[in-house]
């Protein structure tokens, strides 16, 4: 898979060596797993796929609309900057702001790459080792398709933002096991999980909408196996411990909060960056869209147990509480229930496509 990546900006900026420390932890009572993660290690064997063939990649993406997306979704619509493009910048920035989108989503499936190889070394339990040896498979597999999307389809790729930069760091670099429960497969993957779905149901394109289907089915098990192993973990915490890790959680939201400004975006294409970071941080919709963004990670904090004052108040100056009831087991298994639909929908445009053919 040899892609050659169009980077808007110099890459160089961006790459980094994460020197971390890592304890490796083997395990020889192979006979003491937990029946529930048992049937999630089961589970995603049985639903391993191939990027080549699940995904009909003779399909092409609009350049003037990639993704198929409203122009809702783009951060800046029905500003006074937005209403002084013409529609050939407009056309523009629709193919750049989707390719900044699909940049970060590849980007952190790297990060979840390394995490989920790490989790494998530094868990305790064989369960977890097994799971998470399934998971690092689905993100290799990640990592394939949206750089797949990028490099065949988009041509132009966008360098890792710092947010999500620094995010990614602080859990490479932590030596504690749950730290990179927490980080990846709560925050990063949970936030994931909502662009995915914003994406999956929004786009027009049928190839961008498969692959961040596919990309949910695996994303709803990572982050139902982070919420078994840190719900049984958490308990065991003194107070001290819990309140280092509600403080991980904080700053860690804020951080995925303050990742889709975009400001390498209104940098590349030259328009006036201060302008454009207020306007998303003010306009109606994107601040609808960042609250949106916590659906699914607000609901897997209170789970696992890390409800306490200061978590709770920063949600709630979030303005995202409202999702600490949400049913996550119901939305996770709605996740794998459409991405069945996406391959039914194929088998029948594959077998009329045989029958005109006879």
């Amino acid at each position: 898979m040899a892609l050659d990546f169009n980077y808007v900006l110099p890459v160089e900026q961006t790459q980094w060596r994460v020197n971390g420390e890592t304890t490796t932890v083997l395990r020889w009572n192979y006979d003491d797993g937990r029946d529930r993660l048992l049937h999630l290690y089961n589970k995603a064997k049985k639903q391993q796929w191939d990027a080549n063939d699940r995904i009909d990649w003779k399909q092409n993406l609009d350049h003037d609309n990639p993704m198929g997306l409203p122009d809702q979704f783009i951060g800046i619509y029905g500003s006074d900057i937005w209403n002084r493009l013409t529609e050939k910048e407009r056309t523009n920035l629709r193919r750049h702001a989707q390719a900044w989108q699909i940049s970060q989503l590849l980007h952190g499936e790297q990060g979840a790459l390394v995490c989920s190889a790490k989790i494998v070394q530094q868990v305790p339990n064989i369960d977890s080792k097994l799971y998470a040896a399934t998971q690092t498979i689905d993100e290799a597999r990640h990592v394939e398709a949206y750089s797949r999307l990028l490099g065949e389809k988009f041509e132009l790729a966008y360098p890792i933002t710092s947010p999500l930069k620094a995010l990614l760091e602080n859990v490479i670099q932590d030596s504690r096991w749950d730290f990179t429960f927490l980080g990846m497969q709560v925050l990063i993957e949970g936030l994931a999980l909502a662009v995915f779905q914003r994406l999956r149901d929004q786009a027009g394109n049928q190839l961008a909408a498969a692959v961040n289907a596919y990309v949910m089915q695996d994303e709803s098990r990572h982050v139902a196996f982070g919420r078994l192993a840190l719900r049984e973990y958490y308990p065991e915490l003194t107070e001290q411990e819990r309140a280092e890790r509600e403080e991980f959680v904080v700053e860690g939201c804020y951080q995925m909060r303050d990742r889709f400004l975009q400001e390498e975006l209104w940098e590349s294409l030259g328009l006036p960056k201060k302008e454009c970071l207020t306007i998303m941080n003010e306009a109606p919709l994107m601040k609808q869209y960042r609250v949106r963004l916590f659906s699914r990670i607000v609901p897997t904090i209170k789970d696992i147990g890390l409800w306490g004052e200061k978590v709770q108040k920063a949600f709630g100056a979030m303005g995202v509480l409202e999702f600490a009831n949400v049913d996550t087991a119901a939305i996770l298994e709605n996740d794998n229930r459409v991405a069945e639909e996406f391959d039914a929908r194929r088998r029948e445009i594959e077998q009329s496509a045989k029958a005109a053919g006879e």
